[in-house]
């Protein structure tokens, strides 16, 4: 037997104890919020996929239970049992009780390991009311419970899974290890609930960097299940990626070895004007990127100015192909799997790869595939380079255009639109401004407002549709220059977010169709072209009520038609009462409007994520772009969701 099958409690390593956990949770899960929530969720996943790149393990299981605990399954060896001669405890209990053990440390158990294996799963113990873990091993169910970070039953053998759901899906007499966790609401006090789109997305995502690994989620709060299993990696990711875009040639596929690094390339450019190139290492999605990251750029744009300059393509002398410029609608899937010993991500939630020895070792291998493909491919490669060349020629019209609006004083910081209402702090962490759809509404906001703090730019009328719009002609916009104007930080390359005059930016438009048009228009040009406000948390959807419920003296806003049907079960029916519905934000008087949405007490806001904005991107595509068909199905398919309020 390989000594790597031998999975024993001599593979664990212990650092420290996990007493600062419950202390400060943000530092080791990120936030407490429902990104820290799926982020233990995603330890514990990971654990499994580590088992399954190891070769141990084909499939994963995942379960919401009803009460929003999670169970997480696998058909991998199991977590080691045995007594560890020096804390003489089982394996399984120095594991989930110290942080910083597990069988990752000294590249033993593990060659590949994208869960921390003992940083995440004590983690996550230390962050739930109740922590249980079953793990199968010899035909035998070994059992234990947590709480806290603390065991609550020591290890027992038990005849069957306490997990009713696994009785009847999981194969009879396999090994694999059984985890289930319950949230402490102490700890997530915004939310304990999990979000299945949320699960969906990192599941498939996981699914396409470990092709051959079934995936299974069962969700009982609403009888549903979804099964992920692709054959074709990366490739598959890019396919998703590009799914209702034009794509200008056949896809890229690049992979090779070195110093005990693997990378995986593949990449496709489109007819869009933005770059998307997410990268992975050990199938953890280092979103802020890093060192892997860096070194693909760098040999993309050296193989194609290389190119260029070899089969003098570039007539222009003056032209020169920047990063930038060879960026310009790639998309691109960058997944890189080394051994976990020496790994070393910045921060806690392992959103950037730090390994300086990396980036070279990334370069050489792209650069070295690329070039021979482009040699073996030259239409491909002549059909790169021009969109290169094109992008040089569309960022000198942008740049000529935005130079004569300036000259002309239109992004003068004196010259603040007049329709704004600026507020008293010049603080910028202070500061917030609602975006609002109307003067109508804009009028209330402005009475009903907080002149310390908050600033009102109304808008009248739909916002310019951004799809496929040049620069030159978007600065060209009233509407959109006077946003640009307002939040003072410019666009394109004059942009920076040092000059931002607000860190809340609130879009407020009315609860129907046309408000959330319009807010979807504003949301997709901010993604497109200020995407620096979106990855730095600074935009927000407000939150305005559907309904005021009047009672005597009783009354109530409330926001959705699920939160009404509630609450109107909790009053007197027999009594009268006023049920108001508010179709724009116009109805409400100044005081209304602050109370329900606008008062930071009381108001809902929903802070935009690069998920959602990806999300409002990817819609607008379908339904503003120029191709008819997938158009077409997503109207046919979602047509049965339409509320027409007539």
């Amino acid at each position: 037997m390989a000594d790597n099958q031998k999975y024993t409690s001599e593979q664990i390593v212990v650092l420290e104890g996990l007493e600062p956990v419950r202390k400060r949770p943000a530092m080791y899960i990120g936030s407490t919020d429902t990104h820290g929530l799926h982020h233990c969720l995603t330890e514990i996943i990971d654990n499994s996929i580590d088992e399954a790149l190891a070769g141990f393990a084909k499939n994963i299981w995942i379960i919401i239970h009803p009460d929003n605990s999670a169970t997480i399954a696998d058909d991998g060896r199991g977590i080691p049992i045995d007594i560890m001669p020096k804390y003489k405890k089982p394996a399984l209990e120095v594991i989930m009780t110290t942080l910083h053990s597990g069988g990752k440390f000294e590249g033993a158990a593990y060659k590949v390991s994208g869960g921390l294996h003992g940083v995440g799963a004590a983690c996550v113990n230390a962050l739930s009311t109740l922590f249980q873990v079953e793990v199968r091993r010899d035909k035998e169910i070994h059992f234990m419970e947590f709480s806290k970070g603390g065991v609550k039953t020591k290890l027992t053998t038990i005849p069957e899974s306490k997990i009713e759901k696994l009785k009847s899906i999981l194969p009879k007499n396999i090994n694999g290890t059984t985890t289930t966790f319950y949230p402490d609401p102490t700890i997530f006090k915004e939310t304990q609930e999990f979000d299945s789109k949320i699960i969906i997305k990192s599941l498939k995502d996981r699914a396409y960097l470990t092709s051959k690994i079934y995936f299974h989620f069962y969700d009982e709060r609403n009888h549903t299940q979804r099964h992920y299993y692709f054959e074709g990696g990366i490739l598959s990711l890019l396919r998703e990626l590009n799914k209702n875009k034009v794509v200008a040639h056949d896809p890229i596929y690049i992979h090779g070895e070195s110093d005990g690094v693997d990378v995986e390339v593949a990449l496709q450019y489109n007819d869009s004007f933005k770059e998307n190139i997410p990268s992975f290492v050990n199938i953890i999605n280092t979103h802020e990127g890093g060192t892997h990251l860096t070194g693909f750029k760098i040999a993309l744009t050296k193989s194609i100015k290389d190119y260029a300059d070899r089969k003098e393509l570039i007539k222009n002398k003056d032209d020169s192909i920047t990063g930038d410029d060879v960026r310009e609608g790639l998309t691109a899937a960058l997944s890189i799997k080394m051994g976990s010993k020496d790994l070393q991500f910045e921060g806690q939630t392992k959103g950037k790869l730090g390994n300086s020895e990396v980036q070279p070792i990334v370069a050489k291998i792209v650069r070295e595939q690329l070039s021979t493909y482009f040699e073996e491919h030259p239409d491909t490669a002549k059909a790169i380079v021009s969109k290169a060349l094109l992008t040089i020629q569309i960022r000198k019209a942008a740049k000529a255009a935005k130079d004569a609006i300036m000259r002309k004083g239109a992004f003068d910081s004196l010259g603040l639109p007049g329709k704004l209402a600026d507020c008293q702090s010049k603080k910028p962490e202070e500061c917030e401004i609602y975006v609002v759809e109307g003067d109508s509404a804009g009028g209330s906001a402005k009475q009903g407002r907080d002149r310390k703090f908050q600033a009102i730019l109304p808008l009248w009328g739909k916002a310019l549709n951004t799809e496929c719009m040049r620069l030159d002609k978007i600065v060209g916009s009233d509407k959109l220059k006077d946003f640009i104007i307002a939040l003072g930080m410019g666009i394109g390359d004059t942009f920076n977010l040092d000059k931002l005059r607000y860190h809340r930016i609130i879009l407020m438009s009315d609860a129907d169709v046309d408000g959330a048009h319009i807010a979807t228009l504003l949301l997709t040009f901010i993604f497109r072209h200020l995407p620096g406000l979106v990855e730095n948390g600074f935009v927000y959807i407000a939150m305005p009520p559907l309904y005021k419920i009047k009672q005597g003296k009783n009354v109530k806003y409330v926001y959705t038609d699920e939160e009404k049907e509630k609450y109107l079960k909790t009053i007197d029916t027999t009594k009268s009462f006023d049920l108001q519905r508010y179709k724009g934000l116009g109805e409400m008087n100044p005081q209304q409007l602050w109370e329900t949405t606008m008062n930071p007490e009381t108001r809902q806001l929903k802070r935009i994520s690069i998920e959602d904005a990806a999300k409002a991107d990817e819609i607008f595509r379908i339904l503003m772009g120029s191709e008819v068909p997938p158009r077409k199905k997503f109207i046919v398919t979602h047509a049965h969701l339409a509320n027409l309020d007539i």
